[in-house]
């Protein structure tokens, strides 16, 4: 909001708030001196004329959140540890030298570590068969010590993806990618055993920041298996009207300018600009990507879909990039994999 002040004025004059034209406040750039005519005692009368700084997006912090989520997980692991002896266990299988896979990896056997779950880790060279990965894949179904299988993704290209994670029993499949788990969430009356941990995570920050979804515009930028199209089934499930943009819609900008909560997944370093958001949109950015920074300490930065710094101004709240939907993601793994040792354990104490 703008203000005047006054200085070097006898008169006793209150500062009063300033609005622009159709009742716009000043902007904080908006600062303006004026000088009023000499009065009777010779001296001049100066107005300053500032403005506080434009209306900014509350932050969705992430990284906050899923700490919080992290520590209720831990109780209850160690209390299913006290009471009948079980630790739950989550093995992961990573094909190749990925050097990101390697890293979320690496994340998720630490956060693992930090609430009490076991980690089961296996490492395959590039050139392992298909059938190599199914015979781990397999070996994980059958140990009683594991509770929860991932394959990381991206696989090598001569494997079949879909052949590979359909091989996980649905009552290990904590990543959700299961078609039966697909299936039940997009199925009225019906519930999946696991939900896919990004777009569980999306729903659930706007849960914990209490952000109304039921009877809302939601819009959904982009339509692939692992984010884009659960995260619109979920977004369904809570009542919210949704709209999925994909590389063939038209008109993407004036689509996305209709909603109220906007979720972006496509991995296009600052593709939505201010121009595109809803005035008081909230604004879930799941895209991560490097850009090249030379003022940064390792020569890039890390952004994501949606340019933050002009959305800032035009949201009313908004995840930032990094500390945003990733802590999520890894949460609600570790979510799911003690969700399916209760299960398979019945410990529901």
């Amino acid at each position: 909001m703008a203000s005047i002040i006054f200085t070097d004025c006898p008169m006793m004059l209150r500062p009063f708030h300033l609005k622009g034209r159709n009742g716009a406040f000043l902007p904080r750039s908006c600062v303006v001196k004026l000088s009023l005519p000499t009065t009777a005692s010779g001296r001049g009368c100066t107005l300053s004329i500032r403005s506080s700084s434009p209306p900014s997006a509350i932050v969705i912090d992430g990284k906050a959140e899923a700490k919080k989520i992290r520590d209720e997980i831990k109780t209850e692991v160690s209390r299913m540890k006290e009471s009948i002896g079980v630790v739950p266990g989550l093995a992961v299988i990573l094909v190749g030298e990925n050097e990101e896979s390697a890293t979320y990896v690496r994340n998720k056997k630490k956060a693992c570590d930090s609430v009490g779950i076991q980690s089961f880790e296996l490492l395959l060279p590039e050139y392992s068969s298909e059938e190599e990965v199914l015979k781990s894949v397999s070996g994980f179904n059958n140990d009683p010590c594991v509770h929860g299988i991932l394959v990381q993704l991206p696989l090598p290209s001569h494997m079949d993806e879909q052949n590979i994670l359909n091989a996980v029993r649905i009552e290990k499949d904590v990543d959700g990618f299961n078609p039966l788990n697909i299936g039940r969430l997009a199925m009225r009356g019906r519930e999946p055993l696991f939900v896919p941990c990004t777009p569980k995570g999306c729903i659930e920050l706007l849960h914990r920041y209490n952000i109304g979804i039921k009877g809302k515009r939601a819009v959904v930028i982009g339509r692939s298996n692992i984010v884009g199209m659960p995260a619109a089934l979920l977004l369904q499930r809570e009542d919210a009207t949704v709209s999925i943009i994909h590389s063939r819609t038209n008109n993407p900008e004036e689509i996305t300018r209709q909603a109220d909560i906007l979720i972006s997944a496509v991995g296009k370093p600052n593709m939505v600009r201010g121009s595109w958001i809803k005035p008081g949109a909230v604004i879930i950015d799941v895209g991560i990507k490097r850009v090249e920074d030379p003022s940064a300490p390792h020569g890039y930065r890390l952004v994501g879909d949606v340019c933050y710094e002009e959305a800032c101004r035009v949201a009313s709240a908004i995840t930032p990039v990094p500390a945003g939907v990733g802590p999520m993601t890894i949460a609600m793994l570790l979510s799911n994999t003690l969700t399916s040792a209760k299960r398979i354990h019945n410990f529901f104490q």
